[in-house]
């Protein structure tokens, strides 16, 4: 893993890959493991030193959504947030992957209405919300729900308006090579210490370009995120206002029902954990100055979420309240339809790490 900039340090793994990433999670259900899931972690500091691991954390991951808060970067060290009086409530939902629920996307629509947009230029794609209470409200006025539904239309929201400060052209700013998409190139270049132009790339959920990152420069980038004092005075600036924004309003980075939203609150914002798609987990530490990125190999949501609230346990970020408020997610039991306990999550032979 090379350096692309002055500011960058090499991550510096352990010396030797494994061939296949660890069982770190197991699910039972009565007397025997149903379920195995398999997992590379990575922590890092800010200098690219990793002080824990497990499993092979220098294969490309795509991130996903897991990397929206370094991408809400822009639009605040690009001065678009505050040229458009964006609040730290938008600020959130500019990182979040959102349940579509009623406040989350009245915001959104606010937000682009202020900056002369609306949900036809939204190119995120139509989506039904994932909060069921908002979903069966909606089929009950006869909508199924839009693009402002959409899980990313705040991470859009914030891509419109960082377009609009750039004097871009709005049509296409999901495109690679817009203003828009080659400005959190840039950042994420400098984040995770490492010249991204020929990765991989594909294409996510909501349209935008995914870049292949080992899973230990991503850790780097959310270390840098978490102490930023070795990045220009804008950008540290821009950190300290997203970790504030998330901090505050943790149910606009994800909502009612979510471990993000949990997470945020119960520690507050001691941890900067952000989701995304196929098993990522990301998480920021600012008092320790550290970062954390996560990938689960099959892509389970439940492992990953499970991992994710066991590394801040082992990290000691979670302090005695927050293990309380947390409790059913360190210790989740499956239960069947009648409420009957028939099994848990649990750590796997292999939670250790180098």
């Amino acid at each position: 893993m090379t350096s692309s900039d002055q500011h960058s340090h090499p991550v510096r793994v352990p010396p030797t890959r494994p061939d296949v990433n660890p069982l770190l999670v197991e699910v039972t259900r009565g007397a025997m493991v149903e379920s195995r899931h398999r997992a590379a972690i990575a922590v890092v500091d800010t200098e690219g030193r990793v002080l824990l691991s497990a499993g092979d954390i220098e294969r490309l991951i795509y991130p996903r959504s897991a990397i929206k808060p370094l991408q809400a970067l822009g639009l605040v060290e690009s001065g678009a947030a505050d040229a458009f009086d964006c609040s730290d409530a938008e600020v959130a939902l500019a990182c979040a992957s959102h349940n579509g629920e009623a406040d989350q996307v009245s915001a959104a629509e606010a937000w682009l209405e202020r900056i002369g947009c609306s949900e036809r230029d939204l190119e995120c794609g139509a989506q039904t919300p994932d909060h069921q209470a908002t979903l069966e409200a909606l089929l009950q006025s006869g909508k199924k729900g839009g693009a402002l539904h959409n899980n990313c239309s705040g991470k859009h929201a914030g891509f419109l308006s960082l377009a609009r400060h750039l004097g871009a052209p709005l049509k296409g700013y999901i495109q690679w090579e817009h203003p828009v998409q080659q400005t959190v190139l840039g950042i994420l270049e400098m984040m995770c210490g490492l010249d991204l132009r020929g990765a991989p790339r594909g294409i996510d959920g909501c349209g935008i370009p995914q870049i292949g990152i080992p899973l230990g420069n991503l850790a780097l980038a959310m270390a840098r995120f978490a102490d930023p004092s070795d990045q220009p005075e804008r950008r540290q600036a821009a950190c300290g206002r997203i970790a504030r924004a998330m901090r505050d309003h943790p149910h606009m980075v994800a909502g009612s029902g979510r471990l993000c939203t949990r997470v945020l609150a119960a520690t507050k914002g001691r941890a900067l954990v952000k989701t995304g798609a196929e098993g990522v987990f990301c998480a920021a530490l600012p008092e320790l100055g550290l970062g954390l990125a996560l990938k689960v190999d099959d892509g389970a949501t439940r492992a990953a979420e499970f991992l994710l609230v066991h590394m801040l346990a082992r990290l000691n970020v979670l302090d005695q309240a927050a293990r309380e408020q947390l409790k059913d997610d360190l210790h989740p039991l499956l239960k069947n339809r009648n409420g009957l306990e028939v099994g848990e999550i649990r750590l796997g032979p292999a939670w250790s790490f180098d």
